[in-house]
């Protein structure tokens, strides 16, 4: 029986150390994170603060001459029928 409470007692020992070393680690750890981020903060809210500018954003009647050049783009090469061609610009000039 003394032997058995001798392993058990060294088993709680080791594991007690290891997790206060465990811990003690981590503490450093987010320690060290915190300092990073106190460093870097600076850049991170300048750059938050100047959102990009938007796009200009293109009109519906732009799209539709833009889609209809590429459409023609793509009948010169041959890639489309000339009935594929009416079809798909009667599509996009609906829509």
């Amino acid at each position: 029986m003394p032997g058995l409470l001798r392993g058990v007692a060294r088993t709680a020992v080791i594991s007690g150390t290891a997790t206060a070393v465990s811990n003690r680690v981590s503490r450093r750890q987010a320690g060290r994170w915190a300092r990073q981020e106190e460093e870097y903060a600076p850049q991170r809210t300048y750059a938050a603060a100047q959102p990009p500018a938007p796009a200009p954003a293109a009109t519906p009647m732009d799209a539709k001459i833009s889609q209809l050049q590429q459409l023609g783009q793509l009948k010169d090469q041959g890639v489309l029928s000339a009935e594929e061609f009416e079809a798909q610009k009667s599509r996009i000039l609906a829509s």
